[in-house]
């Protein structure tokens, strides 16, 4: 009977990882921080239904996520200034800046330059710096993704990689770490993972050198960093860490949903917390899983199950390092329900049983896909408490991002704010008030530019 990998239990306790983050960089990472923190955690494209997809397919339907044991939790609103559903560069920037913006935005509004909520002319990640904290970006796919992106770079146009992975080398921010190794070398310059694109000659590997970045390329390579490192900058695939195609085209070119030398979001951030834990005032690392929102909009169920497997399993991470540093606050959210993911599991209503192929779509025409793509058979879910394996299957509304529904959810130093109904604005002023403790504006209507 074809199943989904028997689902990794949510670790229980903070052991396990604890100990994992002292033997990557040493365990006076985990003692040194005090001074106030925030990880703020985008698992692109991860609305409620595909969470609960991942729960029912990775650990089942009795047992629970890392996710699910988040103490607070609010309902997301994500409109943007000319849009009721966001973009994943314009919802970035609401994240980044607190206040609304077009659409079509890069850390800017539109292509006019952008100040926060605060009064600056700068992104909270750059404030944060500015103020002397340490700071870091994490992403599974090219670190010029906008999640993590806007943070570090403004740009009229969200297609200007090079420009953008410019600003970010030249931030300086200490921790660096995702995929889009092409960006940073010149045109034709053979990196590990291939040629560079760059039209205008600029080598930002041998600049990150300069600035005194240790580089890495590989998971190993990451795992084996000197304890006493300051600055990574860490780029482990040409573009993303994973493979954004439908599961068919996988197959035909037999290629895996994830690069299996490149190291998972989870490692990623266990390494970029153990260094920024290190600086006595504090820190903000902002990580993104963007193979959550990529499979999806490929429709991809199979890879977009095991996208969502790795972004629970950094949620795991960062709950742990929150447990044993409570003046971080540990903030995450989606912008968007990239495909309007469905679960369908009746196996009365709609005929879904396990060794059985799926139609290509169901009665009302939603695309329907199983183990290996569209007409294979259905995953098969762990045992819930009766010892039961149920068959479901996944149907797409869409092939692109949607408004559905999002929760934020939080753990640590003021997460009791996370309630009720929350604006995309308001995930700024939460950050804000944990790193500052104060209110960016306490004046501004809430959502105004």
């Amino acid at each position: 009977m074809p199943r989904l990998q028997e689902g990794r239990r949510p670790a229980r306790g903070v052991g396990l990882l604890a100990v994992t983050l002292a033997t990557v960089l040493g365990a006076t990472a985990l003692r040194a921080q005090q001074a106030p923190s925030v990880i703020f955690f985008h698992p692109d494209g991860m609305g409620v239904n595909t969470w609960g997809a991942v729960r029912i397919g990775t650990v089942g339907p009795d047992r629970r996520l890392h996710w699910d044991r988040l103490p607070f939790v609010a309902v997301y609103t994500g409109h943007m200034r000319d849009a009721l559903a966001s973009t994943s560069h314009g919802g970035a920037t609401v994240h980044a800046y607190g206040v609304k913006v077009l659409a079509d935005s890069y850390g800017m509004d539109g292509d006019r330059p952008l100040t926060a909520r605060s009064g600056k002319a700068m992104s909270l990640l750059r404030e944060a710096q500015a103020a002397g904290r340490a700071v870091g970006v994490v992403n599974s796919g090219t670190i010029t993704e906008p999640g993590t992106g806007v943070f570090l770079a403004s740009v009229p146009r969200r297609s200007d990689h090079a420009e953008i992975a410019r600003q970010i080398i030249e931030a300086q921010p200490e921790v660096i770490l995702g995929g889009g190794e092409r960006y940073f070398l010149p045109l034709g310059v053979a990196g590990r993972h291939g040629e560079g694109t760059r039209g205008d000659g600029l080598d930002l590997v041998a600049r990150a050198r300069e600035l005194g970045y240790a580089v890495v390329y590989t998971r190993d390579e990451l795992l084996a960093l000197p304890p006493d490192t300051r600055r990574v900058l860490g780029l482990f695939a040409a573009n993303h860490t994973f493979n954004d195609r439908p599961e068919e085209t996988l197959r035909t070119l037999g290629l895996p949903p994830y690069a299996p030398g490149a190291p998972s979001v989870s490692e990623m951030s266990r390494v970029a917390l153990a260094i920024l834990a290190r600086h006595p005032r504090g820190f903000m690392l902002v990580v993104e899983e963007e193979g959550t929102d990529n499979f999806a909009n490929s429709n991809n169920a199979s890879g977009l199950l095991e996208a969502g497997r790795r972004a629970d399993e950094a949620v795991g991470t960062m709950i742990a390092f929150v447990q044993a540093h409570p003046r971080t606050l540990m903030i995450m959210t989606s912008d968007s329900d990239a495909g309007g993911l469905q679960l369908l599991g009746s196996t009365s209503i709609g005929g879904i049983r396990a060794d059985t192929p799926l139609p290509a779509r169901d009665p009302n025409g939603a695309p329907l896909d199983g183990v290996e793509g569209t007409g294979t058979v259905p995953f098969v879910a762990p045992p819930d408490t009766a010892g039961r394996r149920w068959p479901f299957a996944i149907a797409w509304a869409s092939g692109g991002d949607a408004s559905g529904g999002i929760l934020v959810r939080a753990i640590g130093r003021g997460a009791d704010r996370v309630r009720g109904t929350m604006d995309n604005t308001d995930i700024y002023r939460v950050m804000y008030l944990a790193l500052f403790g104060r209110d960016p504006d306490p004046n501004r209507r809430r959502g105004a530019r």
